[in-house]
């Protein structure tokens, strides 16, 4: 049996989720508030596999609620249901200690459902646009950080480089011997953790 409580302001879709818990055999609703200070008392007296919660609420943020709970509540896990869907307030949330981030428009009961499963059963469930964002947080960051890396004299090597030059011209364009360019593309390839030039260029048109 997994046990859930609720979070939520909106008395409407505070009553469907309500509804979703009740319509599953496997589900127990434990409680169901209007607002995170009511919450916290009912929550620490019997502690829910999971709670869904959201963000905006009157007085006290689904957030903070989060923070103050999550080490209290060790064996509950945080699933946010939120009409917010900027970068702020997602990485807000995952970082107070959600484990899941539903959108709630739109969201059907099975989502819902498979959503609860899917945290009981060790998963972290977001919808598909929060996933993207998630990943692209990761993704971006380390872009920056490797063209940070280069120097502006490899930057200029990978530059003649996607012109088609052979190592002899560019040696001649920078001044250099062909020898310094070969050890100028040897670290390039360790800053951006390719293995040929082909890679290289490739990640720096990311860049």
């Amino acid at each position: 049996m997994i046990t859930i409580s609720i979070v939520e302001d909106n008395d409407q879709f505070r009553n469907g989720l309500e509804a979703i818990i009740k319509s599953e055999e496997a589900f127990f609703l434990a409680g169901s508030y209007a607002s995170a200070e009511k919450a916290i008392t009912g929550l620490a007296e019997t502690p829910p596999d999971i709670v869904i919660a959201d963000i905006s609420l009157p007085g006290m943020r689904g957030t903070e609620m989060i923070v103050r709970l999550k080490d209290k509540l060790t064996r509950t896990q945080f699933m946010v249901c939120s009409i917010h869907d900027d970068n702020d307030t997602i990485f807000e949330a995952l970082k107070c200690g959600a484990s899941g981030y539903i959108l709630k428009d739109p969201v059907t009961a099975a989502e819902i459902i498979k959503a609860i499963r899917d945290l009981y059963n060790g998963g972290s469930p977001m919808s598909p646009i929060i996933a993207r964002k998630v990943i692209g947080s990761f993704q971006k960051p380390a872009i920056n950080d490797e063209d940070s890396l280069l120097s502006p004299r490899e930057k200029e090597v990978l530059e003649w480089l996607a012109k088609g030059l052979g190592y002899k011209e560019i040696a001649v364009h920078l001044g250099v011997g062909t020898e310094t360019v070969k050890k100028h593309l040897k670290n390039i390839y360790q800053k951006l953790h390719v293995q040929n030039k082909i890679e290289a260029l490739n990640k720096f048109r990311q860049l």
